[in-house]
């Protein structure tokens, strides 16, 4: 079986797109991104030292919904999430595409 290396930012947005989606798993994201998924867990391990943090410590607190300033404040977030899901799925389109040797 052959190593791949993969560029820090592609590993930077892996990590970033498994703790920006609450539900998602490392599976999923791995699936997602074909990329084994003990390698996204290690990432996301390295990660979690480096900040040092802990797997409790990634868990989003929820925000209360009892006015409109703190609903729109949830969906002005909600809406950052996204674009930096969809920036980064676009990246790694780009990078596998690159990849491809037709």
């Amino acid at each position: 079986m052959v190593n791949k290396h993969y560029p820090k930012q592609f590993k930077a947005d892996a990590v970033a797109l498994y703790r920006s989606r609450p539900g998602a798993t490392i599976a999923s994201i791995a699936d997602d991104l074909g990329v084994n998924r003990e390698t996204v867990r290690s990432w996301v391990r390295a990660d979690d030292q480096r900040r040092g943090d802990g797997p409790a410590a990634s868990a989003r607190p929820q925000a209360a919904a009892g006015s409109v300033e703190d609903e729109n404040a949830e969906l002005r977030r909600r809406v950052r999430e996204l674009e930096e899901e969809r920036d980064i799925l676009r990246k790694a389109a780009r990078y596998f595409a690159g990849e491809t040797r037709w």
